[in-house]
Parts: C-alpha cells; sequence; structure tokens
C-alpha cells in the first residue's frame, strides 16, 4: 500500500467519524421539535417480524412548531411505533389517538439541557477516539512499509505529518460541531 493511499484511507475513516457524528447528533433532542429526533429510532414490528427504522414505517411531520407527527403507512404497527418511542430515551410521552402519534416537544429545563450538553461532549469524545485511532492505524501501515522496504524514510515522515494535520483538522471539526450543537440546546 503506497504512501497516499494511507493518508487516503485514514481521512476517509475521520469523514466517516465526523458524519456519524452528525447523525447522532440529529437525534439529540434541543429545544425545537424535528422530526431528526425520531426518524432513525429502531421499531421492532411484530407484525413484520423485522426491526425497521420509523422513517420507513410512517410519515413524519412537525405540526404546530413543537408537535412531531408520525403516520404510520399501515395503521397495524401504530402500537410498535409507540412501544419503541417510550422505550428510547427521548423524554417525550407519546400520544396515539388510533390514526397517528403526536410527540408534544416540552421546552427543557435546565438540568436536562446540561444533560444533553454533557451527551453532546461524551458521543463527541467517542469520535474523537475514532479518528485517533484512524491516525494510530495509518502510522502502523506507514511503519510496515518502512520495514517492508516498499516506503523510504521521508515518506513514513511525510505520512506521518500528513496524518497528524489531518487528525488536528477533523478534531476541530469535532470541536466545532460540539459548540455549535451545545449553543443548540442551551438557547432558550
Amino acid at each position: 500500500m503506497g504512501l497516499d493511499d494511507i493518508v487516503l484511507a485514514a481521512e476517509e475513516t475521520m469523514e466517516k467519524a465526523v458524519d456519524f457524528l452528525k447523525q447522532e447528533f440529529r437525534a439529540v433532542r434541543s429545544g425545537r421539535a424535528s422530526t431528526g429526533l425520531v426518524d432513525t429510532l429502531r421499531v421492532e414490528v411484530e407484525s413484520y417480524g423485522t426491526t425497521m427504522s420509523l422513517k420507513e414505517l410512517a410519515n413524519l411531520a412537525v405540526a404546530e412548531g413543537n408537535v412531531i407527527v408520525i403516520k404510520p403507512f399501515d395503521p397495524g404497527t401504530l402500537k410498535d411505533i409507540q412501544r419503541a418511542i417510550e422505550k428510547s430515551e427521548l423524554g417525550i410521552n407519546p400520544q396515539n389517538d388510533g390514526k397517528m402519534v403526536r410527540l408534544p416537544v416540552p421546552p427543557l429545563s435546565t438540568e436536562r439541557r446540561n444533560q444533553l450538553a454533557a451527551r453532546v461532549r461524551q458521543l463527541a469524545e467517542q469520535q474523537k477516539v475514532a479518528v485517533r485511532n484512524a491516525r494510530r492505524d495509518a502510522n502502523k501501515l506507514l511503519e510496515a512499509g518502512k520495514k517492508a522496504k516498499t516506503l523510504t524514510e521521508d515518506e513514513v515522515e511525510s505520512g506521518e505529518e500528513q496524518t497528524q494535520k489531518t487528525t488536528e483538522q477533523y478534531c476541530k471539526k469535532i470541536d466545532a460541531m460540539v459548540e455549535e450543537k451545545s449553543k443548540e440546546i442551551m438557547a432558550v
């Protein structure tokens, strides 16, 4: 594996970590209603004998500014959807009217805001670890190339520098995402 391939593979892994964090942040509640809170929620559908994401089972919309409306394609899945929401860590009680589920998103208390901000930092730290692991793996591949004499010492040093710069760049991206999401959570 050449120098460019190793550096590119590390960068792709780091990009995946940032993309994953974006998806995770969508599910973290801020003060407003958003379908992103529930669209990736996994629902165990007994009648189908499988687990599906909520957006595969229902239309999702925001009504009245602070209510998420979930209208299932198959009314038989209504109870399964309600059960999945109750089991989730959303902290929202679903209201089932027989045709759809309404999720009234209450304003967050200061204590809950602080908990969510801590959760955001925790999720970010997990992805920073993934970014650093990508750097470590790239450095191992560079050293292996040096031992196998497919890479020169200069190439290895250059690769390590490139990987370190890329790692710092992605860690800064993650920090910026945390700051933005924390502001969103703390906004009243």
